[in-house]
C-alpha cells in the first residue's frame, strides 16, 4: 500500500534533478550561442553592424525591428578594450556579454549624459596594472571589469519610426572598438 506513493515519489525527485541538470548544463553544451553565431559576421574588435531582421531571416532570435544593431567581439588578451558610441537621437543602449552570453554590464544613453558612451574594457588583471591617476576621476573615466577575455559588447539604436532607421544606423556607423596595448611598468 506505501509502496506506490514512495515509487512515484522517487520518480517525481528522479526526474526533477534530471530536468534540472539539462537546464542548467545547456548554456555550456550549446554550439550555437550568440558568440558562435556572431564569428562568422565579424572579426575580432571591430564593430559591425548587424542586418536589420526579416520574417525570414533573423541574424539573431528575437531581434527587435525598431532597433539598430552592431556589435563587437572582443579579446582582451592583448590589452584594454576602448569603447566609443555616439548616440541617436532616441536611444541608444550597450550591453556586455562573456563568451557563454552572460550578461554583466549594461548602460543606456540616459545614464551617459553626454553626446557619446566613452569606456575602457577590460580584465581585473588589466585594471591592477593601470597606474593611478590623479586628476582622473570615475566620473571622467568609466571603465569596465570583464570576467572573461572574450565576450560580445550589443550596440542598440532605437528607431521610433520606420523612417527613422537610417538616423539610427547612421549612429552605430560611428561606433568603434580597438584594443590599447597594456602600458609596460
Amino acid at each position: 500500500m506505501m509502496r506506490l506513493p514512495l515509487w512515484i515519489l522517487g520518480a517525481l525527485l528522479l526526474g526533477g534533478i534530471v530536468h534540472l541538470s539539462t537546464v542548467l548544463a545547456m548554456p555550456e553544451a550549446a554550439t550555437q550561442d550568440a558568440y558562435s553565431r556572431l564569428e562568422r559576421l565579424s572579426p575580432v574588435n571591430t564593430v559591425v553592424q548587424l542586418p536589420a531582421p526579416s520574417a525570414q531571416n533573423t541574424t539573431m532570435p528575437f531581434m527587435d525591428p525598431a532597433f539598430a544593431v552592431a556589435i563587437c567581439r572582443y579579446d582582451l588578451s592583448t590589452g584594454a578594450l576602448k569603447l566609443r558610441a555616439p548616440l541617436s537621437q532616441a536611444y541608444t543602449a550597450i550591453t556586455f556579454y562573456t563568451r557563454n552570453s552572460v550578461a554583466y554590464y549594461a548602460i543606456n544613453d540616459r545614464a551617459a549624459g553626454r553626446r557619446a558612451i566613452e569606456l575602457d574594457l577590460m580584465t581585473p588583471e588589466q585594471h591592477a596594472q593601470m597606474p593611478e591617476e590623479g586628476d582622473v576621476t570615475a566620473a571622467d573615466r568609466l571603465i569596465i571589469e570583464s570576467p572573461t577575455r572574450h565576450g560580445l559588447i550589443v550596440l542598440r539604436a532605437l528607431a521610433p519610426e520606420p523612417g527613422l532607421m537610417a538616423m539610427a544606423r547612421r549612429a552605430l556607423a560611428g561606433a568603434q572598438c580597438r584594443i590599447e596595448p597594456v602600458p609596460a611598468q
